[in-house]
């Protein structure tokens, strides 16, 4: 049975992210802790610039893998247990 192609684009973003190490450890780091924002992400992964960050946050977001919670100027992240379960089971165990 072959899905829909919102489902295979989704996929495949979610792939692509998780594809590149340094995402993979966020997203794991984020089913661990919840409601990070990304200073502290930061700092518990550390030897990451925070614009370098940011895109990596970015794209694990715009994938779905992340949602994000905003208080003031804070961002808070956490992983989308619904996507993550579909698409990568493997960061929830």
């Amino acid at each position: 049975m072959v899905e829909d192609n919102a489902e295979v684009r989704q996929a495949v973003k979610v792939y692509k992210a998780l594809g590149e190490p340094t995402r993979l450890k966020i997203a794991l780091l984020l089913t661990e802790e919840r409601n990070l924002c990304c200073s502290d992400i930061g700092s518990k992964l550390e030897s990451i610039a925070g614009s370098t960050l940011s895109h990596h946050l970015k794209q694990l977001t715009d994938c779905g893998l992340l949602d994000l919670r905003k208080d003031g100027t804070y961002i808070y992240y956490s992983v989308n247990h619904e996507i993550a379960q579909k698409y990568a089971p493997y960061l929830l165990k």
